[in-house]
């Protein structure tokens, strides 16, 4: 017999928000599956690759705007918060929006893993969970331990039901609605 418990957290969103709303800005912060955690300062090949990304989506399709820094509210109710790394959407689509946009707009996420202890649980677990929950079209991870573009796709509001682990070097597909071909040779670059 398998018994799944809910994970329920100790604090609200509003809580939530508040401490994220007044914490110093070296501090990023996420809630994701009830649990508060701080985003690891991104190093150099980190934004060098956020960059890379910013420019290839760019000349692919100059419609689209490749955010930085924009929150979303994620999971099935809305009720986490994640601020990844990527966020590509029509532009504009986050006008008037404020720190907590609704993911309704996104075509894709974009988290790169980071060389800390949370890596493993949120890039790879949490947040594609919080991205299917929220039906984000597609969620690119760069893996830079694996040294993989792992690309989740096709969301049914629970999980992904696709992922292609592609090694750096190959071309990457991004499905549709983004509809975009990575050449990743430049991602070997950029790895410890």
């Amino acid at each position: 017999m398998t018994v799944t418990a809910e994970r329920t957290s100790h604090m609200s969103v509003e809580e939530f928000q508040q401490i994220a709303s007044t914490a110093p800005e070296t501090v990023t912060l996420e809630f994701i599956d009830g649990r508060i955690g701080e985003k690891a300062v991104p190093d150099g090949d980190h934004e060098t690759i956020i960059m890379w990304l910013l420019r290839r989506c760019i000349q692919a399709r100059p419609e689209l705007d490749l955010h930085t820094s924009q929150g979303l509210r994620v999971e099935s109710y809305r009720t986490g918060r994640a601020r990844p790394d990527g966020t590509l959407a029509h532009s504009g689509s986050f006008a008037g929006c404020g720190e907590w946009a609704d993911p309704a707009p996104v075509l894709m996420t974009v988290e790169i893993t980071s060389y800390d202890a949370d890596t493993d649980r949120l890039g790879r677990i949490d947040k594609p969970r919080a991205y299917a929950e929220s039906r984000i079209p597609v969620y690119l991870l760069i893996d830079r331990d694996s040294q993989e573009a792992v690309v989740h796709s096709e969301p049914d509001g629970v999980r992904y039901q696709h992922t292609a682990r592609i090694p750096f070097g190959k071309d990457v597909e991004l499905p549709d609605p983004v509809g975009i071909v990575l050449g990743t040779e430049p991602l070997k670059n950029w790895v410890r």
